[in-house]
């Protein structure tokens, strides 16, 4: 009886490749992608930590971005490689709490944080003058805390009942993380007002983030049309075209995913969908705001001796 209480403790995550040579094969690209992720994002947190050029309001929140995108790469790679190459699936109830918890917080922080820094190029094109006051230093610091504060929150409720809920059908999930949603299905009660709740805090750090980011860039684009100086115009353009781009690349595949009811879903899509948000966009920002941001590439050559010829 106690074998079997410890054995039921355990989870069995059943991850996102078969086990053969194509398999291998893919998981290989995704440890490179992980790779490019780990570099690109600890590069950019050492470039705005060593340049003072780079110590304004949106690049201490865009290191805030990389960090966030560091630890949840960290969170979901390593885990899914180890079971993959050991062929051992299995992850305790405290691991798999632990993973959901930080996958949450760092999911929920990221929609507030974007939200946060399409502000902040609100305030510094549509009101240039104001921009020392309302996106001060104490001011970027209470956004930045207010994101991680909030997005642990909410991480945290969900995944105290996720460990407290039984479970009583096979412990198998259909996923290559502890994503608390893959969860339900194993267990032996009604979920519903569960799922009700994951849907009110989805819409809460998903579709209203959202329409805060759509709201600062509609007035920004109405600002940058009425500019008379083109070199004005392009940067404003490029600034807010990189941010619309990550903006998509992380919301679109949430929205997707966790606002559409149970019954519309597959585990299949999900995994796809869910290796988006949680490996290729991490290690697709730092190459988005490096590759079309002069001032990090100035910064790179400046640090790494990089990129001299680019300069203009």
């Amino acid at each position: 009886m106690e074998k079997w209480n410890q054995s039921s403790s355990d989870f069995t995550l059943l991850g996102l490749f078969p086990q053969n040579q194509t398999g291998l094969l893919l998981l290989l690209l995704i440890i490179f992608v992980f790779s490019l992720a780990l570099v690109g994002n600890s590069t950019m947190i050492h470039l705005i930590r060593v340049d003072p050029r780079l110590h304004t309001p949106m690049y201490f929140l865009l290191s805030q971005l990389s960090l966030m995108d560091l630890m949840d790469v960290s969170t979901i790679v390593p885990k899914m490689a180890f079971n993959f190459l050991s062929g051992q699936k299995n992850i305790t109830l405290l691991s798999c709490g632990v993973q959901a918890f930080f996958f949450m917080t760092m999911a929920g922080s990221e929609g507030l944080l974007l939200a946060s820094m399409a502000y902040d190029r609100f305030v510094a094109i549509c009101h240039p003058l104001h921009y020392p006051v309302r996106m001060s230093k104490m001011m970027c610091l209470k956004m930045i805390i207010g994101s991680w504060t909030l997005g642990a929150i909410n991480s945290l409720a969900h995944t105290v009942y996720a460990l407290h809920i039984p479970y009583c059908h096979s412990r198998s999930i259909n996923h290559f993380f502890c994503d608390v949603p893959a969860m339900l299905p194993l267990a032996c009660m009604d979920t519903w007002v569960y799922e009700y709740m994951v849907f009110v805090s989805t819409t809460l750090f998903l579709p209203l983030p959202f329409l805060g980011i759509t709201a600062s860039y509609g007035r920004v684009l109405f600002s940058v049309f009425h500019m008379r100086s083109k070199e004005g115009k392009k940067k404003a353009f490029t600034t807010c075209s990189t941010h619309l781009t990550v903006v998509t690349f992380y919301y679109v595949p949430f929205a997707y995913t966790y606002l559409r009811p149970r019954s519309l879903r597959t585990p299949t899509e999900d995994k796809i969908l869910a290796v988006f948000y949680t490996i290729l966009t991490p290690m697709l920002n730092p190459i988005i705001y490096s590759l079309r941001n002069k001032e990090v590439l100035g910064a790179m050559t400046r640090v790494f001796g990089m990129f001299s010829f680019m300069k203009t």
